[in-house]
């Protein structure tokens, strides 16, 4: 028991030695800051006016107690804002990503589908009128060329019925010819002549009438067989002519029938290349109605990508910004209570009646 009560007093006088050293050393460092001076100059004043030392310690304390309370207030303060500032810059990001991913798969919606569409279209539609002006040049050429057959044909038709009216003549001509004079036979000459004239770009009836000529020049015209084989072969002559009029003017007719089939044919295939290019232009039409809505939603989430990036930054600044607030905020709270609690450690000692500030 006694040696017990020996270290306790032995553990007093160092204590007191120590505090009064540790003292010393807190009175200096107290010097060393405006605050720490401030509160020396309070731990002196109440010294001075003789004021009851607990209530310094409250004052103290409860100057303790504020900072303390301000550093926690600060420090939750902050931690609320580290948490909204991680919310947004994780939010931010997610919205970035999401603007990078549709702006990508929009423009490769673009160039990889919609814009090889467009463009086949496009060529699709040169094609086919293309094809139509091939139609046409058919069809105006076909005109052409049947209004070209029908004046052959007409001028044809003229001929061989100028040849009918010239083998009537022969024939009135030669009934006349009884006891004919030599002007008579010239004349009938003539007028063989004159049909082989119009009958001329026609071969198969030009050896006929040649051999009439032939045999009316030989001829006095006395011999009464001889006109009447003359006539028959006029007649047959004529009965030719009419043959070829009336054979061409079918061939003529069919011509006609199937130049119209033709036209027709061209027409229905003129109008149905302009079914397709109508068609085609529905797709087009709304091929460049998807372009240019994926467009401009491309262009939007670019301007979307821009505004989060820059919102992002901004975010960034400020919560930097914010953070040295709060540690140069936090370090004087620090410092300010570290030298409160020294102040109240100096009021707490034994005697702080020789302090001088």
């Amino acid at each position: 028991m006694k040696t017990l009560f020996l270290i306790a007093l032995i553990a007093i006088a160092f204590t007191a030695r120590v505090q009064e050293r540790s003292l010393s050393k807190i009175t200096t460092d107290l010097k060393k800051s405006t605050y720490g001076s401030a509160l020396l100059h309070l731990v002196e004043l109440h010294s001075m006016a003789g004021g009851p030392v607990q209530e310094l310690i409250d004052a103290i304390e409860e100057l303790i107690n504020d900072l303390e309370e301000e550093l926690e207030e600060l420090e939750f303060n902050f931690q609320q804002r580290t948490n909204e500032h991680n919310s947004l810059v994780i939010g931010y990001e997610q919205d970035i990503q999401d603007a990078v991913i549709d702006v990508n798969n929009t423009q490769d919606t673009l160039d990889n589908l919609l814009f090889p569409r467009r463009e086949q279209l496009q060529v699709r539609i040169e094609q086919i009128q293309e094809n139509q002006e091939a139609n046409r040049k058919n069809y105006d050429e076909a005109v052409l060329t049947r209004e070209q057959e029908h004046e052959d044909f007409e001028f044809q038709i003229a001929e061989l019925n100028d040849a009918t009216t010239a083998v009537d003549d022969a024939l009135a001509l030669l009934s006349s010819l009884t006891n004919p004079s030599l002007l008579q036979i010239k004349r009938f000459q003539n007028s063989l002549k004159n049909i082989e004239q119009k009958i001329k770009s026609r071969s198969k009836m030009a050896p006929m009438i040649k051999a009439l000529i032939t045999l009316a020049s030989n001829q006095n015209f006395s011999d009464q067989g001889i006109i009447g084989q003359i006539v028959d072969t006029l007649n047959e002559f004529r009965n030719a002519i009419v043959d070829s009029i009336n054979a061409q003017t079918a061939a003529e007719a069919d011509a006609q029938a199937e130049h119209e089939e033709y036209l027709e044919q061209l027409d229905a295939e003129y109008a149905e290349f302009q079914r397709q290019i109508n068609r085609v232009n529905v797709d087009l039409t709304a091929t460049n109605e998807k372009i240019d809505q994926l467009s401009e939603f491309r262009d939007q989430r670019e301007a979307d990508r821009k505004q989060y990036t820059a919102e992002l930054e901004l975010e960034n600044n400020t919560y930097a910004e914010e953070t040295d607030i709060y540690t140069n905020l936090k370090n004087e709270f620090t410092r300010e209570l570290g030298i409160s609690e020294q102040a109240l450690s100096v009021v707490q000692s034994a005697d702080f009646s020789n302090i001088q500030v």
